[in-house]
């Protein structure tokens, strides 16, 4: 029995959206302030969303602050803008609170 032209095009479609969908992976910690700088604005807001949550972790935080949220992100943007070969985990590091 051979197969329909249809079941062969729905294995192949299924096939690529499983490569589609493939998650890569990214070391934050290794991501530069020019690389944030330069990133969309969704990106920026995932990296820095993430970051958040990291460090509030660190310190063994449960709540979020909004206006620590909003704080941060400005004071990090603008130490990134002068210092853009600095990882942003270090400006964080520095910055954040």
């Amino acid at each position: 029995m051979k197969p329909s032209i249809f079941a062969v095009a729905t294995v192949v479609l299924l096939a690529t959206t499983v490569v589609a969908e493939a998650q890569v992976v990214v070391d934050l910690s290794l991501i530069t302030c020019k690389q944030l700088l330069e990133a969309d604005k969704d990106r920026q807001m995932l990296i820095s969303s993430w970051m958040s949550g990291y460090f509030s972790a660190s310190k063994n935080l449960s709540v979020v602050d909004f206006r620590y949220v909003e704080r941060n992100g400005k004071v990090v943007g603008n130490y990134c803008k002068s210092h853009k070969a600095d990882t942003v985990m270090n400006a964080m590091q520095k910055n954040w609170r």
